[in-house]
């Protein structure tokens, strides 16, 4: 399956569809496997219900997919409004096939987001009609139309709105046998936890935990450019950045927009003593001085080496008329006839900050004069054709008010500045109606502008986990030890944990409310969704492991690192209207809780490693070491175990969300079987009986470090690096 994921890259899904995931061979290796577990309980006469309902259930996933591999009937049907037809499409367009009854589109409708063209659902109105009877119906993202086990989802539509793509699916059977098996798994996940005479029970029953040797043994260590350019000042400034604007198809304040613009150019959300919003509006009013302004951020060493430019370049440094203008225009050119290297992409990332530019001076981004009534209302820039409808006097306004704000900056009069700029602020509460943010969605939004959690976390979280860390071992390997000075680390650093989780908690609640959606939608929200678990877990786990509040510092510190490092932070946008689903939330929030305690895991063997390494050089008792590693071992294994059942309910969660939005509950896509190659290798490491190596807590450990390469492999190299449905980075 790893090797299949990275053939897909190099040979396209469809050949990896045909050639591996669809071939006969492919399949035989997973009967195999089957054929290969039922006769080895047989031989090792398991009498564990638990563990036999647990393998029996993927014993019925593999025959329900066995069964739908072999006889579900996928197809395509495209209609136009109006036409009735009873033809599906097969095998990407090669075949056509008849359908047991006939499907009449009657109408189309696509459902906008307030005040935008973002999608928020795509309706199909049909009938069916067969010998028998006609039944109308309709078909959305998320709802399925069944009619004869065959099931019809809403998949895409014509440019002009007046057709629709409808993906069609008949699998009774083995959908059936396969969600009995997803039953069957999640109830013996959750049973292996709870068994009373179950693996995990008897973990937390061990003389290690009753004595608190891991509390004793883990004390509790732990646990400058002058400024040339004019601008607006602060105040004038501010009121402009609190005017809403129609961006990324969402309507938000003006200074998320100066903020995403400065970043772009400058890689900072300000730049030498400016805010964004002094930037934008000194862009804006003064384009003339700003395109003097060294602002544009040159990454790239060949780039700058090429043109033999510095870091930081100024707009007007891009043009020379001795070098026939603009002297990226010929490399620019040359991209999109097809030269795609390393080079050239880097001179369209600067090409594009250019046109960004560029843009603010026919006003194309500045759509905050919002029009129309009911669900109908359309947000125009000042230089827009606006509608023949409007009256003339807010026409005159729309046309004329940026020339009024320009003449005002230009003589200083930023009184009558402010003034205008509430006017603007009147116009938009008069003719904005439903699609203007609520007075807690713009408080939220300034505030989460003002504040950079993730950066400010990310540099606590990690410097704590490293100071917690070398104190921890500095413990373990010192015979004299100072009490007073463990008792203000361990205090300390409760504190500062559950003041990072509190602030990682309010900048997620900021995010769901200026989204209006659960935060875990792309890269960056699940990795502070997989931080806050982090620390979630090494707050509620303290008492017991004081080990924990190192691990949770060391671990949600690098997956804030990871957001801030890579300039993660997307702008905040609708959500496709596929994932407005509540398993959606469910399957991302499990998942992230595995991942999360598997993190822990990875410390764990990780620590482990280093103390032996540490002991072995001073030459300490054998007997220290190994009470050490088995302290660790037992921690490790009682994290390892929900994280195990998290992880196989979250995949399978994920699965029943696909088959309702797609119509297919497993795809093969990169994500889908890196998660479960990560599964399977975790669950490796849990059949001590069958490979009794992993008894050693040191050889466990070694496992369990390596095995967290399958968590970045599934988690950054598809997202970065192999692609795919799920690559949200």
């Amino acid at each position: 399956m790893a090797a299949a994921t990275f053939i897909e890259y190099s040979k396209g899904t469809q050949f990896v569809s045909t050639h591996i995931y669809g071939s006969w061979w492919f399949c035989m290796l997973w009967g195999a496997l089957a054929i290969g577990t039922i006769t080895y309980i047989i031989k090792m006469r398991m009498h564990s219900a638990t563990l036999l309902l647990l393998h029996t259930s993927f014993i019925v996933i593999l025959t329900g997919a066995l069964i739908t591999h072999l006889f579900a009937i996928k197809g395509l049907v495209h209609i136009r409004k109006g036409i009735t037809t009873n033809q599906y499409i097969v095998n990407n367009g090669k075949e056509i096939k008849t359908l047991p009854f006939n499907i009449r589109l009657n109408n189309f409708n696509i459902i906008y987001n307030n005040g935008t063209s973002a999608p928020k659902d795509y309706i199909s109105y049909i009938t069916i009609t067969d010998d028998k009877q006609s039944k109308d119906g309709y078909i959305s993202i998320n709802n399925i139309f069944t009619y004869n086990f065959v099931r019809l989802y809403q998949t895409s539509y014509d440019d002009d709105g007046n057709g629709t793509y409808l993906t069609i699916n008949s699998d009774p059977y083995g959908i059936a046998i396969s969600y009995t098996g997803y039953a069957l798994l999640f109830f013996s996940l959750i049973w292996l936890l709870i068994d009373p005479n179950g693996s995990y029970r008897k973990l937390l029953k061990s003389p290690l935990l009753k004595k608190g040797m891991l509390c004793i043994m883990f004390l509790c260590g732990f646990s400058s450019v002058t400024q040339a350019a004019s601008t607006l000042p602060d105040i004038s400034a501010n009121k402009f950045g609190k005017l809403d604007i129609m961006y990324n198809n969402r309507i938000c304040p003006i200074q998320t927009f100066a903020i995403d613009f400065t970043e772009k150019l400058y890689g900072s959300s300000s730049y030498n003593d400016y805010s964004a919003e002094q930037v934008l509006t000194g862009f804006i009013f003064w384009n003339d001085e700003w395109k003097n302004e060294p602002i544009i951020k040159i990454k790239d060493n060949t780039l700058r080496k090429y043109f033999g430019l510095p870091k930081y370049i100024s707009i007007n440094q891009l043009f020379d008329k001795n070098l026939g203008g603009y002297i990226l225009g010929p490399a620019v050119q040359e991209y999109y006839q097809g030269n795609h290297d390393k080079l050239h992409k880097a001179i369209i990332e600067i090409d594009d900050k250019v046109q960004l530019i560029m843009s603010l001076r026919h006003g194309e981004p500045f759509k905050i004069f919002p029009y129309g009534k009911g669900d109908n209302i359309i947000w125009y820039s000042p230089k827009a054709q606006v509608p023949k409808s409007m009256d003339t006097d807010k026409a005159m306004f729309v046309k004329n008010i940026f020339t009024l704000l320009n003449q005002s900056a230009h003589s200083g009069n930023y009184n009558q500045f402010n003034s205008l700029i509430a006017k603007i602020r009147i116009y938009q509460e008069q003719n904005g109606g439903n699609t203007l943010p609520s007075v807690t969605q713009v408080i939220a939004e300034l505030t989460y502008n003002r504040i950079p959690f993730a950066n400010i976390l990310f540099m606590i979280n990690i410097t704590m986990g490293f100071i917690t860390l070398l104190y921890s071992i500095y413990r373990l390997t010192s015979i004299k030890n100072n009490r007073h000075i463990t008792k203000i680390i361990s205090y300390t650093s409760i504190i500062i944990m559950l003041l990072s989780f509190i602030a990682l908690t309010y900048c997620e609640i900021l995010r769901w409310i200026i989204s209006k959606n659960i935060p875990m939608a792309n890269g960056y929200e699940t990795m502070l969704l997989l931080a806050w678990f982090v620390m979630l877990f090494s707050l509620i786990f303290y008492h017991r492991f004081k080990i924990l509040i190192t691990f949770g510092f060391l671990m949600s510190g690098f997956f804030l690192l990871v957001s801030h490092i890579g300039q993660m932070d997307p702008q905040i946008t609708p959500i496709m209207p596929v994932l407005s689903s509540p398993l959606l939330s469910i399957h991302v929030s499990i998942i992230m809780m595995s991942f999360a305690l598997l993190s822990l895991t990875f410390i764990c063997g990780l620590t482990a490693l280093i103390l032996y390494v540490t002991h072995r050089i001073k030459h300490d008792e054998k007997t220290i070491i190994d009470n050490q590693l088995s302290s660790l071992y037992l921690l490790s294994k009682i994290l390892l175990y929900p994280a195990m059942s998290a992880l196989g309910i979250g995949i399978f969660v994920g699965a029943i969300w696909a088959n309702i939005s797609w119509g297919q509950y497993w795809s093969w896509d990169p994500k889908e079987v890196w998660a479960l190659i990560t599964f399977m290798f975790y669950a490796i490491v849990l059949h001590k009986k069958s490979l009794p190596v992993f008894n050693s807590p040191l050889y466990y450990h070694i496992y369990t470090t390596v095995a967290f390469a399958m968590i970045l492999m599934t988690y950054f190299g598809v997202n970065y690096f192999l692609g795919g449905m799920h690559s949200y980075a």
